[in-house]
């Protein structure tokens, strides 16, 4: 493997939402271990799933992998790590200062804001605090997908300048007498970073335009900013032996070839390893350890059943036929990156406004490229896309017309200087989401989220301003805040988009139990890209398709056993889903021929 050529110390995986990040990153710090080598691999996804892929629990503190010598792991935990973060900075006040200037400082410390530079100050410090990692020979970065790990990366240096140029104030990075000891920390971490001897950066993709795409920016942003010991892996490439064995083969491998003769040019020169599609589940060590190697197609095991199966589906024509009913309202598509929320939330709003409904299709998703799936246009539908640069810029142009415009010369300049912490994107990107989804009383507003972690943060900023609004107004008043909204099962629907994977299904149930915490209970979930579900209309042949799908009836019922009230089922396809007819194609009915052997209803599955 190219990018384990004597490897630096600091290893970084990166790219767009489920191309195998986490995958790679726990394979390859596995490989390390073995070779001898005392490796800790760090995951700085909000989302994290490295406990899960091991099957053991991991957290915010270093913790041994018992079953590989050498190895240990550590989730950094936003909400611990801001926790710790609070206690450090208004600890030693407390019985010092007056308990109204402590009140300030906690408030101050509440917001996703002080969460997200928390859990980045633990990522600066193991860059840059030798006593901390001194323990390891290697450190490998399991990062969020691509939009949040640019944000993380670029954090170093917004920092580090922001403090530079900043007239000082308190604020998310705390009090001022430790903000010489930060600027010091984030020059450090953006020397560690952009040194090639140090530091490298693996940019995972696809076979599939739009995640090397994505990987092509990345690549340019990553550049930018200094990083230039980049490699690229392409990800679960589908092997030409299985080509000849059946049409959908054969289709999956000619268009994944003719996507990887077309690479982007940016990518053309990098170091780049092709990585064959495995039949197995990448969970578990076992199987990590063989996804680095070259692993034999294993014999495949009977598909379950369908006359035996207890699962119950609908089309995803299906749900969107009960959405239809209200003639209005918010469907929020979420999930792990990578299963496909963009394409079906574009296949949603284009089923509803091919109804005749007002749709606005909308993205929180940095990474998001709705007009590429959409390519072209329909009646009845808007798009936009809440950009945090173009948001931000605007949100800044508001206040300084607003606010500065009563201030004298000094305390412009004071509210300018203000305004460039990246902390202000946190409320920019929040308004402007709360603009749209206010939008939902008299139209379809079909929102594709971000990837699970970065749309966390996104609902903790929503809940800490309708709780900020509910403390403001006290108790008896009227008032409507959109948290309130989102937990209004007859305003909003959530659909929680997943792959029948073991991983993306964990990590999924994960979410809906964060979301069920926050008051918000998914009304579906969608099973995107099922290979199982090609297997309902015709007989695969080809050894790797039926081991893959005899391994989706197992995720395919633990969903609908135990996790969902609605499933919807819809089969990987042989073309790319692009342009309106491809998308609509997606919501036909049905999906696949009758079904009649899957007549049980299970917790409430609703049948064509």
């Amino acid at each position: 493997m190219k990018f384990l050529d004597q490897p630096p110390r600091f290893l970084f995986f990166t790219g767009k939402g489920g191309v195998g990040k986490t995958s790679l990153a726990c394979a390859t710090a596995i490989r390390l271990a073995l070779d001898g080598l005392r490796v800790l691999l760090v995951s700085t996804d909000p989302a994290s799933n490295v406990g899960q892929v091991f099957g053991v629990t991991i957290g915010n503190q270093v913790t041994a992998v018992a079953e590989v010598p050498g190895l240990s792991a550590l989730e950094i935990d936003p909400q611990a790590a801001a926790k710790a973060y609070r206690d450090r900075i208004v600890g030693p006040v407390r019985g010092v200062l007056p308990q109204a200037i402590v009140n300030s400082i906690e408030e101050q410390l509440s917001g996703a804001c002080t969460t997200e530079i928390a859990a980045f100050d633990e990522f600066t410090a193991l860059l840059t605090d030798g006593a901390l990692t001194q323990n390891f020979e290697h450190l490998v970065f399991d990062t969020a997908p691509t939009g949040h790990t640019l944000r993380m990366l670029q954090l170093p240096g917004a920092w580090s300048g922001f403090l530079e140029t900043g007239k000082g104030d308190a604020s998310c990075l705390g009090p001022l007498a430790g903000l010489e000891k930060q600027r010091a920390r984030y020059k450090a971490a953006v020397n560690t970073l952009t040194d090639p001897q140090k530091a490298r950066m693996v940019l995972v993709a696809r076979a599939q335009a739009s995640t090397l795409n994505e990987a092509a920016r990345t690549h340019k942003e990553l550049f930018d900013i200094g990083l230039r010991q980049l490699h690229l892996v392409i990800n679960g490439v589908f092997p030409e032996s299985e080509a000849t064995h059946d049409p959908l083969a054969q289709a999956i491998f000619r268009r994944e070839q003719a996507v990887l003769a077309q690479l982007p040019d940016a990518l053309r020169d990098l170091p780049t390893e092709h990585i064959a599609l495995k039949p197995f589940n990448l969970y578990g060590l076992p199987a990590l350890k063989q996804l680095l190697g070259s692993q034999p197609i294993a014999p495949a095991t009977p598909e379950v059943p369908v006359e035996t199966s207890p699962f119950s589906a609908v089309s995803l024509g299906a749900l969107i036929d009960e959405i239809a009913v209200a003639g209005h309202g918010l469907v929020m598509l979420m999930g792990k990156g990578g299963v496909g929320k963009t394409t079906l939330a574009a296949a949603v709003a284009v089923a509803l406004a091919t109804r005749g409904l007002d749709v606005h299709l909308s993205t929180s998703d940095p990474a998001a490229h709705l007009a590429q799936t959409l390519h072209g246009t329909l009646d009845h539908l808007t798009v936009s896309r809440i950009d945090p640069h173009e948001v931000t810029e605007t949100y800044r142009a508001q206040v300084l017309a607003g606010k500065g415009a009563k201030l004298d010369a000094a305390g412009r300049a004071m509210l300018e200087e203000d305004l460039r912490s990246p902390c202000t994107e946190e409320i920019a990107v929040f308004q402007a989401f709360s603009r749209v989804i206010r939008e939902a009383g008299k139209k379809f507003v079909v929102m594709d989220t971000a990837p699970t972690g970065h749309t966390l943060l996104l609902l903790d900023a929503t809940g800490a301003y309708h709780r900020d609004v509910a403390r403001q107004m006290g108790a008896g008043a009227r008032f409507t805040t959109p948290m309130m909204q989102l937990q209004d099962p007859q305003q909003t629907k959530v659909l929680i988009v997943t792959l029948a994977e073991t991983t993306p299904v964990l990590e999924a149930a994960n979410l809906q139990a964060d979301l069920q915490r926050a008051g918000i209970t998914p009304w579906a979930w969608v099973i995107n890209h099922s290979v199982a579900a090609v297997g309902l209309a015709a007989p695969l042949n080809s050894p790797l398709l039926r081991q893959r799908a005899a391994n989706e009836w197992r995720e395919i019922d633990r969903v609908s056993q135990q996790h969902a009230t609605r499933t919807a089922l819809v089969p990987l396809r042989t073309d790319e889903p692009v342009g309106v007819a491809r998308l609509l194609q997606l919501t036909a009915k049905p999906v696949t021929p009758p079904l009649p052997s899957l007549t049980q209803p299970t917790k409430g599955a609703h049948h064509d």
